[in-house]
């Protein structure tokens, strides 16, 4: 039983979506619109990259740790891209009204692995800017690096120009002094080891200025130069349609889950079994739902579940248990139609059935009936016994196509509320279920009066009729709690979908009662449509007809 637990919830949740997929199609629709709206007014970002070759130069070093294994420290340069030199070299090629500060924020810079190259990427909001960006930062990135450079440079050629003055000078003073000092004297052979020395200094160092002088300073070069783009980056048109579309899907999600959790409508057998907490007997849909004074046929769709209810029912009684109560869980006819059939059910099995209409109509539409779907009399019933007015004998009334089966209908115009606790009721009862056989009572609903309790209590057994879309989930779990209250057994319910409401027009509900202009003692007769529909319209034409003369 645990173990099939999570799959029950988990059809719960699919089913809650199952009922309420409009509200997730709305919001999606909804999520794609906003999309593709945001995408239409976000601004336009295009992108344009360019690619640098950055080369070593003498006064390059690589620092340790660094990604690559050239002479240059890629991450470095990456920097050097947007430091405030390159800003102001690329703010001056682009005649940007804009600040360096602002201009950086538009500049980003890569380094491929393994590569010497920077690839420099510019957003704008025309593609015409983005190129123009991005090749003003790579143009001016090589310049600086270029203009370093140079200034490195200048600055050994001005070092080594005051080594060679500085040795020309010695240079110029050993010469002197040799010109005056004795030939083959130590002082002569001093000096001219010390020219000696100075001669070859200078010679290296006039060698490494000519070198200097003629070095070509180059940092790099553009290897792909910025293209115009043809297409923004950013809004990304189907991303946002997408994203938007997902949002949409799990908000409307969401409000199907939560207007499935806030909703007290029972709208699914798994709703009366999981919310209400009450095991389904039986679940019946359109196709197999009696009409409104139907007795389904035992081998139709219909009739083939009341035989599986009968037996599920059977099975659940005890050896003594012979009263069974059927109430419903809002009003309408469903207690009505689920006594009937599963009344007329038992019957069939050759048992000897009492089906006692105690739910009194809502209208005069509903009037009798039982009377009309088993072809009985409309009175004398229930309310005239427990009036006193005729004998249990009168008013038990054998079903002509039903042999086994007596039916007790309501009664009379007369209401029977306040008998249902008399002691007249439980001695009919007690008798009934001394002649051996079972008692199906029709009782009204428990959300309409305490009668459905009171019933209850004088019977073995209890079935909850519940009209799906019309029965609430508290109202279920409040008729489960009146029945637990005085005792009685719960078997279960038996799920309807919504019956359509009888309308007065329609002849295959036209009351079963209608009065005559003729009297017979004490009280008038009651003549019944369906077996004597002429008679019925006799009386109307009558009725008519002296309607007619009192206006004349």
């Amino acid at each position: 039983m645990e173990s099939s637990r999570p799959s029950s919830d988990l059809s719960h949740y699919l089913g809650a979506f199952r009922r309420h997929w409009w509200i997730a199609l709305v919001a999606t629709g909804a999520g794609l619109g906003g999309g593709a709206v945001l995408a239409h007014t976000m601004p336009k970002v295009y992108e344009s990259s360019a690619s640098v070759l950055v080369q070593p130069m003498d006064q390059d070093s690589n620092a340790e740790g660094g990604r690559t294994k050239s002479a240059v420290n890629l991450d470095t340069e990456a920097q050097l891209v947007a430091s405030g030199a390159v800003l102001v070299k690329a703010t001056t090629l682009l005649r940007s009204d804009l600040s360096p500060v602002e201009l950086a924020k538009s500049v980003s810079v890569q380094v491929p692995p393994n590569t010497t190259v920077l690839v420099i990427t510019f957003r704008a909001d025309t593609p015409e800017r983005a190129q123009a960006g991005s090749h003003a930062f790579a143009e001016a990135y090589l310049r600086n690096r270029e203009d370093t450079a140079r200034a490195l440079l200048d600055r050994r050629i001005r070092s080594l120009n005051l080594k060679v003055k500085q040795l020309t000078t010695a240079l110029t003073g050993f010469n002197a002094k040799l010109a005056g000092a004795k030939k083959g004297s130590p002082t002569e052979s001093n000096l001219q080891s010390l020219r000696n020395n100075s001669q070859n200094q200078l010679n290296s160092l006039t060698g490494k200025l000519n070198e200097l002088t003629t070095t070509m300073v180059g940092g790099g070069s553009i290897i792909s130069d910025s293209r115009l783009p043809e297409e923004p980056t950013s809004p990304n048109k189907w991303l946002n349609i997408g994203t938007g579309g997902m949002i949409g899907l799990l908000l409307g999600l969401g409000l199907a889950y939560l207007r499935e959790r806030f909703d007290r409508r029972l709208i699914s057998a798994g709703d009366v079994r999981d919310r209400g907490r009450v095991q389904v007997l039986a679940a019946l849909d359109e196709r197999s739902t009696p009409h409104y004074d139907d007795v389904l046929q035992p081998y139709g769709p219909g009739g083939r579940i009341f035989n599986r209810l009968r037996n599920e029912v059977l099975a659940s009684l005890q050896e003594d248990d012979r009263i069974i109560v059927v109430t419903g869980t809002s009003r309408g006819s469903a207690s009505t139609l689920v006594a009937a059939n599963l009344a007329a059910a038992l019957a069939r099995t050759g048992s000897d059935v009492v089906l006692i209409g105690a739910h009194l109509p809502d209208s005069v539409v509903d009037a009798a009936p039982l009377a009309r779907m088993f072809g009985v009399a409309p009175t004398p019933g229930l309310s005239d016994l427990l009036a006193g007015r005729v004998s249990l004998g009168r008013t038990l009334q054998r079903a002509p196509r039903i042999p086994s089966l007596r039916v007790i209908t309501t009664g009379g115009a007369a209401t029977a509320a306040g008998l249902m606790q008399s002691q007249r009721l439980k001695d009919t009862l007690q008798h009934l279920h001394r002649q051996g056989g079972f008692v199906i009572i029709e009782a009204p609903s428990t959300t309409s009066s305490a009668d459905a309790q009171s019933l209850a209590s004088l019977a073995d057994a209890a079935i909850l009729a519940v009209e799906l879309r019309r029965s609430l989930r508290p109202a279920l779990v409040d008729a489960a709690e009146q029945l637990q209250r005085v005792g009685t057994p719960l078997l279960g319910a038996v799920v309807l979908p919504k019956l359509p409401a009888p309308q007065p027009g329609d002849q295959s509900v036209s009351p079963a009662v209608t009065l005559t202009a003729e009297t017979e003692g004490p009280t008038q007769q009651l003549s019944y449509a369906g077996r004597q529909r002429e008679r019925a319209d006799e009386a109307a034409d009558r009725a008519g007809a002296g309607t007619d003369g009192d206006e004349q």
